[in-house]
């Protein structure tokens, strides 16, 4: 695995600051062209295990990765934080970035899948995909919710791509549920299932690090793809 640097900073939102840090190869630093932006759920921040372990496992591939956390539970608030991350992204003068990807884990990654929404509608130019980490579609036994949290995904145009990683044994992703939103999308949409997963992407008989460089191993082969 190459080496990586870290840098921790402060990202201005409003009247307050984002916590964030950036990951980058240390080798290839000025060639980076590809940069991926994720951010946690509902629940923990920036530091959630498998966003830390992603978003080392690009800067060893040669991408860059903004990761920050934003704790509101209001989905309008999050898309904005994450906007704000996006415009900071874009000022980095050391990087010259010619391919973006949105992402995120569960309520995270509405929110990634929200903003690429929105800036497609205002410009072909805006990302190239969006990474949905046990994308939530529905509250678990609240199969009714699918419709209004799959809108974004539906919404989105077909010049946007999106994986989609998320456990077999998520009960909060109702398998068939899942299926007609995929039929739904004009976006081209890649899934991988983890056998056994749940909803935090973790498997019953399987060490947490064994799992992580699988789902690792998934995205980047799948950016590769893209880029």
């Amino acid at each position: 695995m190459d080496k990586f640097d870290e840098e921790t900073v402060k990202l201005p939102f409003g009247k307050k600051d984002l916590d964030a840090v950036l990951c980058f190869p240390t080798s290839v630093r000025t060639d980076v062209h590809t940069a991926v932006i994720l951010t946690h759920g509902a629940g923990g921040d920036m530091n959630f295990r498998h966003l830390v372990s992603l978003a080392r496992a690009l800067a060893s591939q040669g991408f860059l990765c903004l990761r920050f956390t934003c704790k509101a539970l209001n989905l309008s608030y999050r898309i904005k934080a994450y906007s704000a991350v996006w415009d900071y992204l874009k000022t980095l003068q050391k990087f010259t970035i010619k391919h973006a990807f949105f992402g995120g884990r569960s309520m995270g990654c509405r929110a990634a899948a929200a903003l690429a929404r929105r800036l497609s509608d205002e410009s072909e130019d805006g990302v190239q995909g969006v990474i949905c980490l046990s994308f939530p579609l529905h509250p678990p036994g609240q199969m009714h919710a699918h419709r209004q949290r799959s809108e974004d995904l539906r919404m989105l145009p077909e010049c946007v791509r999106v994986l989609f990683v998320s456990g077999t044994e998520d009960n909060m992703c109702d398998r068939d549920l899942f299926d007609g939103v995929l039929k739904d999308m004009k976006a081209e949409a890649e899934v991988f299932w983890l056998q056994g997963g749940s909803h935090g992407l973790t498997v019953k008989g399987r060490s947490e690090e064994s799992v992580m460089d699988e789902v690792n191993l998934k995205v980047i082969s799948w950016i590769k793809k893209e880029v």
